[in-house]
């Protein structure tokens, strides 16, 4: 049996071939199985298999195992290293897929997950964007942080609302990886205006969060970026950042303003997003990003969002808020996709007779 390799640069040459609607698909479809399978554990317990995160620490990192499987799309594990201290390298953390063949048993594929992981997130906070902002036209986007996260996200919410013309990005410091973000976005996206905000300056943070229609965090923060107050409603805020309980990228009066808070996995989120444990979240204050869309049974991938759900979460608070720890259904979904579309375009290393 051969084994199929993707790089990090191959992974971005086949991730350049998805286009928008693609991730909105891929998540749609996803979410909506996992919140399905969730609700319908006992009747669906083989449809979707995925265990909550295992870790283990080393001398510089917080190692994590993602193991998922999604009925006739695929089994896989994600290997990612959290780094202790800030050694976070330009195009996200180190991170390893492996695919495994489902008749066989034997490992199919290792992708590099590096850059993989910010794009499927970013698609399913583009999912939740796209559902509770309707057919409004958001002209300001402010992002805190500068690393791949934050380049998936705004790159991708650009490609979808070319109504935004502002940019602010807010990071701790002025850096290489700020840097390399903002020249390939202004390369990238020249019709649109990139300001950066650094060194903690208040004031500017302030006015960027004010003018935002749309905030995105991915930092590592332990104590709120900014002000609850600062935010203005009708605002969308998307949270990626943390993953543990001592990890808090906004204040609890801005979790209270949302009322009930998108989340991708109720479990997984009052488990490790320390927003939400502090506000003593409890299930039935959040909903899943997955309870908010309808996708055909044709396996045709055609969705649809549930409006009357969806304005009903909207009517809680006078702001929104999605909130991501991540799942491991999300990697099966974008990596099986990438290495059936790398099989297509012949892209990847093979190692004949790997197994």
């Amino acid at each position: 049996m051969s084994l199929r390799i993707l790089s990090a640069a191959n992974i971005r040459q086949v991730t350049s071939s998805f286009s928008t609607s693609d991730l909105l698909r891929q998540s749609a479809v996803i979410f909506s199985l996992l919140s399905s399978s969730t609700k319908a554990a006992n009747d669906n317990a083989e449809a979707i298999s995925s265990p909550h995160r295992t870790s283990i620490q080393t001398a510089n990192h917080t190692v994590l195992f993602m193991p998922s499987r999604v009925k006739d799309t695929g089994t896989t594990i994600k290997v990612v290293s959290v780094p202790m201290m800030d050694k976070v390298k330009d195009g996200g953390l180190p991170a390893s897929t492996m695919v495994i063949d489902e008749e066989t048993g034997g490992t199919k594929a290792l992708v590099n997950a590096r850059s993989l992981t910010a794009v499927r997130t970013a698609g399913g906070s583009l999912l939740s964007s796209v559902l509770v902002l309707g057919g409004a036209k958001p002209t300001h986007l402010t992002a805190f942080g500068a690393g791949a996260q934050i380049s998936a996200h705004i790159s991708l919410h650009l490609r979808l609302f070319p109504s935004i013309r502002t940019v602010n990005i807010v990071n701790r410091s002025v850096n290489a990886r700020l840097a390399s973000l903002m020249s390939t976005l202004k390369a990238d996206f020249p019709v649109v205006t990139f300001l950066s905000i650094t060194g903690g300056d208040p004031s500017a943070t302030q006015e960027a969060v004010k003018s935002a229609n749309i905030i995105v965090t991915a930092t590592s923060s332990t104590a709120p970026l900014f002000a609850s107050d600062w935010v203005q409603p009708g605002t969308h805020i998307i949270l990626v950042g943390s993953y543990k309980p001592s990890m808090h990228e906004v204040s609890t009066e801005l979790i209270r303003r949302a009322g009930r808070v998108i989340v991708d996995s109720r479990s997984a989120c009052l488990q490790e997003a320390g927003e939400l444990i502090d506000t003593q979240a409890t299930e039935e204050k959040l909903v899943e990003l997955g309870e908010l869309v309808s996708v055909a049974q044709d396996n045709s991938g055609e969705w649809t969002a549930k409006r009357d759900v969806v304005n009903a979460v909207r009517a809680t608070g006078d702001v929104t808020i999605f909130k991501s720890v991540g799942v491991g259904v999300q990697d099966v979904m974008i990596t099986t996709a990438v290495v059936s579309r790398a099989e297509e375009l012949g892209i990847g290393t093979i190692v004949d007779d790997y197994d």
